[in-house]
């Protein structure tokens, strides 16, 4: 794999696949579960079963968003089943942004980004899941991260989109405080996923996250888990020199494709985080004129996996 920056144009897309009645496929061949863990409980969506030995894809979702909000465009894409009918794919919520989740109660204290990371081994041990493909988008390419950093030998490869590896600095910290005297939380997250260009001229997109992000999760739990990714640490990655600490360096140890498309706000966290990876498993690609939300994000893996074949292939798990 490269290091450098690869530009991708955005070109058609194939059509959303339903089942009868206009369902998404996601609904299908689904169980739903709550996993009790030593941070409280995770609900969790598993569609199909483990193949053989092959893993199960892990996803992640940004902060407003919830597994379906943020990833049933994706998984219901023609080009999207191939994948599929080889992995079994497990959707994590995280704690109080599922559909109908009941509000947290008073004095609840919401896990740390540390602790959401720390959650996950649990909960695939009681799945059964004995490795995984993660695909996280902003805050859940976060957390997804941290787990392969402390269990590496779970993560077979990373798909990371808008990843910020980065602590919150002191002035954006304060600003986002004083900010919350005036502008509402969804205003801040709409921020948080779009630039100012985007907010202006993309006003389908932007009311359908407005709708999503203010109907889709109990505004308090939203609100705690804004915080806990707003008051993270920053990831502990440096980048390997060849022949003198590859093995000893901490960094991520399986394949990663770092995401991001040209007008997000995350453009230059993501550049930053692509320095600090090994670049002989680490690809940087670029979205041009493209979101990285859902749909757009089926272009990037098509780009880079033609079938499933190459998926195996690029995660090293090709017999």
């Amino acid at each position: 794999m490269m290091e450098e920056l690869h530009d991708v144009q955005l070109t058609e897309i194939k059509p959303l696949l339903t089942g009868q009645n206009g369902r998404n496929l996601q609904d299908f061949d689904c169980q739903e579960h709550d996993v009790e863990t030593s941070h409280g409980v995770l609900h969790v969506t598993m569609r199909g079963a483990a193949k053989g030995n092959r893993p199960t894809i892990l996803t992640y979702h940004d902060i407003g968003l919830n597994h379906k909000s943020c990833f049933n465009s994706l998984f219901n894409y023609e080009d999207m089943q191939e994948v599929t009918q080889h992995f079994s794919v497990l959707h994590v919520d995280a704690p109080g942004q599922q559909e109908n989740a009941p509000v947290f109660p008073t004095g609840y204290q919401y896990p740390t980004m540390d602790e959401l990371a720390a959650m996950l081994p649990s909960v695939l041990k009681q799945l059964q899941v004995k490795s995984v493909i993660g695909i996280g988008v902003g805050a859940g390419a976060y957390v997804l991260t941290k787990l392969s950093l402390n269990e590496p030998t779970l993560v077979e490869g990373l798909v990371l989109i808008d990843v910020d590896p980065c602590a919150k600095g002191w002035m954006d910290w304060a600003a986002s405080k004083l900010s919350g005297w005036t502008s509402n939380l969804v205003d801040m997250i709409m921020g948080h996923h779009f630039s100012t260009e985007e907010l202006t001229e993309n006003k389908e997109i932007i009311q359908t996250y407005r709708l999503h992000i203010s109907q889709d999760v109990p505004l308090d739990n939203l609100a705690m888990f804004y915080n806990s990714y707003s008051s993270r640490t920053e990831l502990q990655i440096e980048r390997p020199i060849p022949g003198l600490n590859e093995n000893t360096v901490n960094t991520l140890r399986c394949p990663a494709l770092l995401v991001v498309g040209d007008t997000s706000p995350a453009v230059d966290v993501v550049v930053e985080c692509n320095s600090r990876l090994n670049p002989t498993k680490t690809t940087l690609l670029k979205l041009v004129r493209g979101r990285v939300f859902s749909p757009d994000v089926l272009l990037c893996v098509s780009t880079r996996w033609q079938t499933a074949e190459d998926f195996l292939r690029w995660c090293s798990l090709e017999n």
